[in-house]
């Protein structure tokens, strides 16, 4: 995740750089490049707004991610060697492949024979 937000921020300073410099080179240009040339400010809008869809979508998927992994669900241990079964709420990023942790705080190891469900925790 880390990363993928300091690639945006290297993206975004790399193209304000590029738009800062400006064309340096002095070459003979044709006609038909002088042309298209002709509307900087038109290019410019462009550049911006793709920089800003960028940053929208990352910050989109950031949200969601961050929501999604922070939604409260109901987990159910049931124990076949004991014939017992207990309920947990429980955040989606506190599930873990040998244990749990509830909301609460509680740390609940799982053992191979247990079985877990998961479900969307009812909103009382």
């Amino acid at each position: 995740m880390l990363t993928q937000i300091l690639v945006t921020l290297l993206v975004i300073a790399g193209a304000f750089a590029y738009l800062r410099s400006g064309r340096s080179s002095k070459v003979a240009r044709s006609e038909k490049y002088i042309a298209a040339d002709a509307s900087p400010f038109f290019s410019r809008i462009v550049i911006y707004a793709m920089i800003a869809v960028s940053m929208l979508a990352s910050a989109s998927y950031w949200g969601w991610t961050w929501y999604d992994d922070n939604t409260v669900v109901e987990v159910t241990i049931s124990s076949p060697i004991e014939a017992m079964s207990a309920s947990y709420q429980v955040r989606k990023k506190d599930i873990e492949a040998q244990r749990i942790t509830t909301v609460d705080g509680i740390q609940i190891r799982l053992s191979n024979q247990e079985r877990v469900t998961v479900k969307v925790a009812e909103t009382q």
